[in-house]
């Protein structure tokens, strides 16, 4: 059990940290602003760890770092400032996480760091729910899990292949925590969300001067992963200007900042993931082929859900605890029923859907979790090669209708009667993804009114 120190001004998204946490046997300390973790440390410290928003009312989540004392402080920082954040980690900030993160990131974060606080004899286990594990008793999943464990041990560049949900995130986590470097920082890169003319100074920096705004040097997010791992998501969505950079990073293992004449040597190891098909984009000329070969020195394969056979109970179970745990009920069971449609449902938003399809279950059944509660669409028919239509309970029509006009149309018609989770439940995305694509698509999200 950790004692840990909340800090954010936005009342729900702190009461959602605060139940997580809870549930996972954490205490929670809450507080606003920066004059209240202040007298938070100084009346109820010593706290195992301190989570803080970056920007708080009355100063920065920064402030509390020469108070910290030995405490570790994990900063939550939105997109913008993510290289706020990366300042505030070279102040001696232990890790940030960006908004919006999911419940089990956080959970990884807090067991990591708040274990590695706790000292003595006295200290508690560390709590059963540890954030994300890949689980699994399939062959082809226990084959993916020896791999990785030869592959963890050296420093070799990993690509690690698979359809969208399957879980490639949680197998670049695995690499990292499996190797030497599972101590220093593992920073994780959604190329797809980074607006074209921003990728090349957020991953490799900006000099002063370099353009409009850049009023300092700043660090990039491969600088910010010295020493660890650099996972780079959707590596296949760079443009052809960032993959020139990547590659000459690779081949020196130096990076010149954007505007700068200098380069810095910086130790990381790269894995790499997509759902593209990069032998295709090569031969298309949209993915240089030099840079494939040096992103895939070893290649990963994640299976999808639909080859794992009973893999889909096994999660499906752990999901429901989850689940139960996220919205303090007790955890209810799966019907025959139920098990049979989950077995018998084709899953091509992988595991992702399922977790979507098990939380929406939990949310609205008894003791029981019945076959209708989950709320599976049919699986569609579709032709060899060709990846099926996401299933959600908010399923797009058929017809001419395009997947992207009625993403835009069903967040603006619901947004406002429904909160982020709510919504990517109903999406059948997670809410990382639905953050993701309201970035691209220019629709903000909808902040509560703040009463003074």
């Amino acid at each position: 059990m950790s004692t840990v120190l909340v800090v954010e001004d936005e009342a729900l998204l702190r009461r959602e940290v605060r139940t997580l946490l809870e549930g996972a046997g954490d205490v929670v300390v809450e507080a606003g602003n920066v004059e209240e973790a202040k007298a938070a440390l100084k009346d109820r410290g010593p706290f195992d760890l301190i989570i803080a928003d970056l920007r708080l009312p009355g100063g920065l989540g920064t402030d509390l770092l020469p108070l910290a004392g030995g405490t570790p402080v994990l900063l939550v920082t939105g997109y913008a400032s993510v290289r706020s954040a990366v300042d505030a980690m070279k102040q001696g900030a232990a890790d940030y996480l960006s908004k919006p993160f999911d419940p089990d990131e956080l959970l990884s974060a807090v067991a990591r760091l708040a274990r590695g606080a706790r000292r003595g004899p006295d200290s508690a286990p560390p709590s059963k729910v540890e954030g994300p594990r890949l689980l699994g008793e399939s062959p082809a999943h226990r084959e993916l899990l020896q791999k990785i464990a030869r592959v963890a041990e050296t420093d070799a560049p990993v690509l690690v292949l698979g359809e969208s949900g399957t879980g490639k995130e949680l197998v670049a986590h695995a690499l990292h925590e499996g190797s030497a470097r599972k101590k220093r920082p593992f920073v994780a890169v959604n190329c797809a969300s980074i607006p074209d003319a921003l990728v090349e100074a957020e991953l490799f920096g900006s000099a002063r001067g370099a353009f409009t705004g850049a009023h300092a040097d700043r660090p990039g997010l491969v600088e910010a992963a010295d020493g660890g791992t650099l996972f780079l998501d959707e590596v296949g969505e760079l443009s052809p200007q960032a993959q020139a950079r990547l590659l000459r990073f690779l081949q020196e293992s130096e990076v010149r900042r954007v505007g700068d004449v200098r380069s810095r040597r910086v130790d990381v190891r790269v894995v790499a993931a997509t759902h593209r098909d990069l032998p295709a984009l090569v031969q298309s000329g949209a993915f240089r082929q030099d840079l494939y070969y040096r992103l895939r020195v070893v290649e990963l394969t994640v299976p999808p859900l639909r080859e794992r056979g009973a893999d889909v109970l096994l999660l499906a179970r752990v999901f429901v605890s989850r689940a139960a745990l996220r919205w303090k009920r007790s955890a209810p069971v799966l019907s025959p029923a139920a098990e049979r449609a989950l077995l018998a449902h084709d899953w091509p938003g992988n595991v992702r859907e399922l977790e979507h399809a098990i939380s929406r279950a939990t949310v609205m059944c008894g003791e029981v979790v019945e076959a209708a509660q989950l709320s599976l669409v049919p699986d569609r028919p579709s032709s060899p090669g060709t990846p099926a239509a996401p299933t959600s309970s908010a399923a797009p029509p058929s017809g001419d209708a395009s997947l992207e006009g009625y993403f835009v149309r069903y967040l603006r018609e619901n947004q406002d009667q429904m909160n982020e989770l709510e919504l990517s439940a109903a999406l059948g995305i997670s809410r990382k993804t639905l953050w993701e694509r309201r970035l691209k698509l220019g629709i903000p999200r909808p902040r509560p009114s703040r009463r003074g």
